[in-house]
């Protein structure tokens, strides 16, 4: 059985980190930085794996990134593309 973390109302998340510390090295945490420019969902995926491919899952996070920019590609050429309908 896997153990369940509990966090405390008063710890910032950004000292926490669940499976691995592939952000952590990092300036600036993933989170942050697509907060701070308003990425989509989308956005937010392709910088998310293109950001941690050295530090995670090498070349197959380059992969994901590159399947996600296809996904968006496509939508966005099909005229389907609703940023309302993928951001809360």
């Amino acid at each position: 059985m896997a153990e369940e973390k509990t966090f405390a109302v008063n710890v910032n998340a950004n000292d926490v980190q669940v499976g691995g510390n592939h952000y952590k090295n990092q300036s600036i945490q993933h989170w942050d930085y697509v907060a701070a420019n308003d990425l989509d969902y989308f956005q937010g995926q392709i910088t998310k794996y293109v950001s941690r491919w050295k530090d995670k899952n090498g070349i197959q996070d380059l992969e994901k990134a590159d399947h996600f920019l296809k996904k968006y590609m496509e939508l966005v050429r099909k005229g389907t593309y609703s940023r309302k309908a993928v951001a809360p």
